[in-house]
């Protein structure tokens, strides 16, 4: 079957994203061909894009390269092997993660056991939106071991992965802090947060000391951040390329500090699924592009001002 992809055509900006034609084969074993409505955005997707992290390094010589590991859509076809999916059901996935990618793409073929069932009262745009930032999200805080009505801080709190580790936080019975900007302050409250405004001054003079912190932001945001932490507090940095000047900052500090790299689980996301399905958790997309203006979602993206999260729709 044709199809149409969005593809890094080389390193470097927005600009870069270049629409292309692509036949994939008919699925075999236990592969399942997937119809994609919608695609998540996520910023690895724009840093991979200019040449920045292992994915981009794995890479490079492979280009033209399909990025995208959010994806929703429904089943058009399955291998021989498959018996839990058929055609037609709505399906969701976190897949490609890290060097595969493929999601900027009007179809795709993956493995039957990265999938979910999309549940009802979910749309695909929503299911689309939340594996990759729900997961990162629900394992940092499991990294961190919060525990029930310990005070944990969380840098970027109205950004794709922040606005749902607030909600899992608060489900976890912690007391939740996040820092955002003064626009975001009203929506970031309404997540369960006390919302911090980060444009008001150093976090360390507006809040008092907290158990964990969950460092969205890295580099010197993440870093000057460490002074909100109790002697011998927890933190968790997300993002990998400064994790490494963080944690040692923070050991520096006495404080117990680790990196992650989000691990895809079906599981995570069928329960985060049945959370949105149930009310109990709200994802926010803040813009939908078409498939051919993905370029545009990047700059999006860049801004680093992004309320929740970003997709591509393949219906144009």
């Amino acid at each position: 079957m044709t199809c149409q992809q969005l593809a890094i055509s080389a390193f470097g900006d927005a600009n870069c994203l270049k629409l292309q034609s692509a036949t994939l084969s008919a699925p075999q074993g236990d592969q399942v061909l997937v119809a994609i409505a919608f695609a998540g955005v996520n910023p690895i997707d724009a840093k991979t894009r200019a040449g920045l992290g292992w994915a981009a390094q794995q890479n490079k010589d492979k280009l033209p390269w399909v990025p995208g590991y959010d994806m929703a859509g429904t089943v058009l076809a399955v291998g021989e092997d498959v018996t839990q999916w058929t055609i037609g059901q709505r399906v969701c996935g976190f897949i490609g993660f890290p060097l595969d990618g493929g999601a900027y793409s009007e179809q795709i073929l993956v493995e039957a056991s990265s999938l979910s069932e999309v549940p009802d009262g979910v749309s695909l745009e929503q299911a689309a939106a939340l594996p990759l930032a729900g997961q990162t999200a629900w394992q940092a805080l499991e990294k961190a071991s919060v525990k029930p009505k310990e005070r944990v801080l969380i840098l970027a709190g109205a950004g794709g992965v922040g606005h749902l580790a607030v909600q899992l936080a608060y489900a976890k019975g912690a007391e939740v802090l996040a820092s955002c900007s003064a626009e975001n302050l009203a929506f970031v409250a309404g997540l369960g947060a006390e919302a911090v405004n980060y444009q008001a001054g150093d976090l360390k003079t507006q809040i008092q000391p907290v158990d964990v912190l969950i460092d969205l932001v890295g580099g010197d945001v993440g870093i000057a951040a460490l002074a909100c932490v109790k002697p011998g507090g927890r933190v968790v940095t997300v993002p990998t390329i400064t994790a490494e000047a963080v944690n040692a900052s923070a050991k520096v500090a006495g404080l117990h500090a680790q990196g992650m790299l989000v691990s895809p689980s079906v599981t995570q996301n069928e329960h985060m699924l049945a959370m949105l399905a149930k009310g109990e958790l709200r994802i926010h997309i803040a813009a939908q592009f078409p498939l051919q203006q993905g370029a545009d979602a990047h700059r999006q993206i860049e801004t680093g001002r992004t309320r929740g999260k970003v997709v591509l729709s393949m219906k144009g």
